[in-house]
């Protein structure tokens, strides 16, 4: 089959485009998938520079997130078959395989039918984003309806999934933006209030929209300074979540002086540690937003499409631009 892959770390001119071999048979509780599309993550370009961070295997197949169709499953598998449209994301962690290939063999546990309302580009670039959302809002901090989430970066790939499933819970939304374009982006999402953080004070303007009481919750979706300045936007006995790895620099005193509750999201822990409840949790939550997508509730942006040979291209491009909603390639 044809793959992108690389067998050593660096910048983008380390993946190659080539043949290898077509996994031969399914595990018992795996599905192969012939993939028709595949999301492109800052994760990938995380494994590609650093691949000892990372329990992979070379050569490295990147790529997490997939849609395609089930040519064959295991025999222990009976909630999938062949012909079955389906999503997916699936790290290339412990002996697995990225999905930058025309074939993936994939946990049956990780798997969900594709929503019947979105294509296969669609499909492929929301599992990591909604997952990640889901797991942050809904299973760390526990949205409800009524309260105030400040989201960061909120024309990004997860922010515009927390914002949708945000507002789905009957919250209210702030969110920050760099420009105006991602401004009316998110302005069509329903935001309640839009921080341009390039021109605003991002804690000011918190501060005075909320009256002085902070948002019940603040999910960092950037990084070290954003999260630092989240302590300071949430309220006494809030949360705090974040996707990313607080630094020894992070100042932690004032989350200790409001009593904040703090998490950190990892959708990738399944993966990383063979979780086979979690798993099975991911693939639930796939299930929950395809219903969600095919009754209208939700939706993904694309904001560029690239075949699988431009897989560098397209990794350099999401890396340079942080564009609006989710890169994806097609097979």
């Amino acid at each position: 089959m044809k793959a992108v892959y690389f067998e050593k770390g660096g910048s983008s001119s380390v993946l190659q485009y080539g043949d290898i071999e077509t996994p031969s048979h399914c595990g018992k509780n795996q599905v192969l998938v012939r993939i028709k599309a595949i999301g492109v993550n800052p994760i990938d370009t995380k494994i590609r520079i650093a691949p000892e961070r990372f329990p992979v295997s070379f050569p490295v197949i990147p790529g997490c997130d997939g849609a395609g169709i089930v040519e064959s499953v295991g025999f222990l598998v009976q909630n999938f078959k062949a012909g079955d449209e389906v999503y997916f994301s699936q790290p290339g962690f412990n002996q697995r395989q990225g999905t930058y290939a025309e074939y993936a063999l994939v946990d049956a546990s990780l798997l969900a039918l594709k929503p019947r309302s979105l294509s296969f580009v669609q499909a492929a670039a929301a599992p990591l984003v909604f997952i990640t959302a889901w797991e942050a809002l809904h299973d760390r901090t526990h949205v409800i309806s009524g309260q105030t989430v400040l989201i960061h970066a909120g024309a990004g790939g997860v922010g515009h999934a927390a914002i949708q499933l945000a507002k789905l819970a009957d919250a209210k939304v702030i969110t920050t933006v760099s420009s105006e374009e991602k401004a009316a982006f998110v302005a069509r999402l329903g935001v309640d209030k839009i921080i341009n953080y390039r021109t605003q004070d991002v804690v000011a303007e918190v501060v005075q929209w909320t009256a002085g009481n902070g948002v019940d919750i603040a999910f960092d979706t950037v990084g070290p300074d954003v999260l630092q300045s989240c302590f300071n936007c949430v309220k006494p006995y809030g949360d705090v979540v974040t996707i990313l790895q607080p630094t020894p620099a992070t100042d932690w005193s004032e989350a200790r002086k409001r009593n904040v509750r703090f998490s950190l999201e990892l959708m990738l822990t399944p993966a990383l540690m063979d979780l086979e409840e979690a798993k099975l949790h991911q693939g639930e939550i796939l299930r929950h937003c395809a219903a969600l997508f095919d009754e209208n509730k939700l939706t993904i942006e694309i904001a560029h499409t690239f075949n699988l040979v431009e897989a560098a291209t397209a990794q350099n491009f999401l890396e340079q631009n942080h564009p609006i909603g989710k890169i994806v390639i097609t097979v």
